[in-house]
């Protein structure tokens, strides 16, 4: 799909005579045609969020949602007497999202336009069109993963999060620790690339080179020998937070060289990037090699940056960087490791690092226990 027209992250409805046939404060009766129930249900299946941006008493329509079955599969629902262009923003802006990927849907003309001249970025679609959209590019992610298939309960656990936060009365490290919080870090198998890729498309602001591996790259790399491919997951007392991170990493016998680090900004609050680099950094301890990071500076990926120097890494002089070739415009950051204490606010679960001659008993004991946790 060209660039101008990016799939739909966020789908906005209006309730009535669209969402639903009739007008809640005149007919008192409204339902929803099974055409338009599979619509919802279909998107929600596709990894696309649904809003409500609609003219309504809040309790009474909310109300109403869920006795028709359908509450569950709507986040941020902004049901008041407000302008329907605020509450679109408010909803991108509480999600994160461009505006570019945000969809409104509402069957008056003037509603429509009154969004479009104060979010021209927004794309509107008029309430005729509801049963047409899963037939359209814009709505039509070329492949679903597993984690786009449970996004809209991700978000939902996140905003719960949230809430737990601002009651929460302590420190943030202690609020950390009430979660439960676990980091998965697992070689990525065949069927996960898709998600490894869709981590590299979607992560700006905490991805360390602002390069997309395709997943055709991704994929020759699996059985190279000289390549790790690592997935990151995290979960935790209210559910999963999905694959949050991915790690590129090549392998020489002086050094290991970071190619892609990419986290996703959803858990940056939780300090994942940093006890992402401390596991990675213990790993190459063990293994007797130093940490070679490929950065090149983007637009956004400030933080990315701010995390590799915190962490140690630096502009340095060293023989390991002699067998390494950076593309042009990539800095190496180079890190001499030292083994990590385990972090304090999360569990992680990992298999043994990467193979190395100076750690193959540690390699032998760890392979019979199954998996190394941290």
């Amino acid at each position: 799909m060209p660039e101008a027209h990016p799939i739909v992250k966020c789908l906005i409805w209006d309730l009535d005579n669209t969402l639903w046939d009739g007008t809640l404060t005149e007919d008192g009766h409204v339902g929803i045609d099974d055409a338009v129930r599979e619509v919802v249900r279909g998107l929600d299946a596709r990894g696309v969020l649904q809003a409500v941006a609609s003219r309504n008493d809040h309790d009474e329509a909310w109300t109403r949602l869920e006795k028709l079955g359908v509450a569950g599969y709507f986040v941020l629902p902004h049901i008041n007497w407000g302008p329907k262009s605020q509450s679109v923003r408010r909803i991108a802006e509480r999600l994160n999202f461009s505006l570019r990927t945000i969809a409104f849907i509402d069957d008056l003309p003037s509603e429509r336009a009154e969004v479009e001249y104060h979010l021209p970025e927004v794309r509107c679609y008029p309430a005729e069109q509801a049963r047409e959209l899963l037939a359209l590019p814009e709505f039509s992610p070329p492949v679903v993963t597993v984690d786009a298939r449970r996004r809209r309960r991700m978000y939902q656990a996140g905003f719960e999060r949230g809430k737990q936060r601002e009651r929460f009365q302590g420190a943030d490290e202690d609020f950390l620790r009430s979660l439960d919080l676990v980091m998965h870090i697992a070689e990525a198998r065949d069927e996960e690339i898709t998600r490894v890729e869709e981590l590299t498309l979607r992560t700006s602001q905490m991805n360390a080179t602002g390069v997309h591996y395709s997943d055709s790259v991704l994929r020759s790399l699996l059985s190279d020998e000289h390549h790790d491919v690592w997935v990151v997951s995290m979960s935790d007392r209210f559910g999963p937070h999905g694959a949050v991170g991915v790690m590129l990493i090549e392998k020489t016998a002086r050094a290991w060289r970071i190619k892609l680090l990419a986290t996703s900004c959803r858990v940056v609050s939780f300090g994942a990037g940093t006890v992402l680099l401390r596991w990675l950094t213990d790993a190459a301890a063990r293994a007797g090699v130093h940490l070679v990071a490929d950065f090149r500076r983007t637009e956004r990926n400030r933080m990315m940056e701010v995390a590799y120097r915190f962490a140690g890494f630096a502009t340095a002089q060293c023989p390991c960087l002699a067998a390494l070739s950076p593309p042009e415009g990539t800095e190496c950051l180079h890190l001499e490791p030292v083994r990590q204490a385990p972090p304090t606010t999360m569990r992680v679960v990992a298999p043994a690092p990467p193979d190395s001659g100076r750690t193959a008993e540690w390699l032998r004991a760890a392979a019979a226990r199954g998996q190394h946790q941290q």
